[in-house]
């Protein structure tokens, strides 16, 4: 599958529920609700994941352009770095749920929200003075391609959320474009995720999330959302896109939870 807005890079989807293979005919409907399960996935021209819902069938069609990336692999990768079933890749595949936003840094606004006292915002410009971090981590895929020892710059979650009360346990990652990925508290804090605006010294582009995106290497790369501009804090969890068409509520690439029930 493909790792969704958290993706680096423009791809094309469309959504559609055809009738079951016995029964001739398709038609063209919105997908409402969290797929059942998922029935395959199909690489060779582009992507193709089929979902069962009741006595219909939802067919998710993705087909993608990942500029630059041409499948290379390393082959004397550490294998104690690679998740199960990943392989290395000095490229960077470019992969997005839809047109790559274009945001102005004058209109740029990141905000906490939700279960807490105080909401806070910034501006590009505050939030650029704010302490970050160099950080130099492996992110995988749940394309399963893996990228070792990239090098990022970001704000700690942990200093975005400093001394703000909240009784919350779970975080709603919202963009720029509507995408959303969620994520318990516990896996932004303790020094685990930042919000990063530079990757490998320069500022971060908009294929791959610029001007800032959410980072969590430990997670499938869909849950670091790009062109992020808000967290907002729970009490109880809620699927976001790519979780609501069966992708892992999780998303542990140790343990290769990419569907739901894996």
């Amino acid at each position: 599958m493909v790792d969704s807005a958290a993706f680096d890079g423009p791809w094309r989807s469309s959504v559609r529920a055809v009738e079951p293979r016995h029964e001739a005919g398709e038609q063209g409907c919105e997908v409402r609700g969290a797929p059942e399960s998922v029935l395959g996935v199909d690489f060779r021209h582009g992507q193709r994941t089929i979902f069962r819902q009741g006595l219909r069938t939802a067919e998710v069609i993705v087909s993608f352009i990942s500029r630059g990336f041409r499948g290379r692999r390393e082959a004397a990768a550490s294998g104690d770095r690679l998740p199960p079933g990943q392989y290395a890749t000095r490229d960077f595949p470019v992969l997005s749920a839809g047109a790559t936003p274009r945001i102005n840094l004058d209109e740029w606004r990141f905000e906490v929200v939700g279960q807490v006292e105080r909401p806070r915002a910034w501006t590009w410009a505050e939030f650029a003075a704010l302490p970050a971090d160099d950080v130099t981590v492996d992110i995988h895929c749940v394309t399963k391609w893996s990228k070792l020892d990239t090098r990022w710059r970001g704000v700690p979650v942990d200093v975005l959320l400093d001394g703000l009360a909240t009784s919350a346990r779970f975080v709603m990652a919202h963009s720029y474009g509507g995408y959303t990925t969620n994520l318990p508290l516990e896996d932004l804090t303790a020094g685990k995720a930042w919000i990063a605006y530079e990757y490998d010294g320069r500022p971060l582009e908009p294929e791959h999330g610029g001007p800032a995106r959410l980072l969590v290497p430990h997670l499938y790369f869909w849950k670091s959302a790009k062109w992020v501009n808000a967290l907002e804090l729970r009490e109880t969890n809620a699927p976001g896109f790519w979780e609501g068409y069966g992708y892992h509520d999780y998303g542990d690439p140790w343990r290769e939870q990419r569907y739901s029930g894996d």
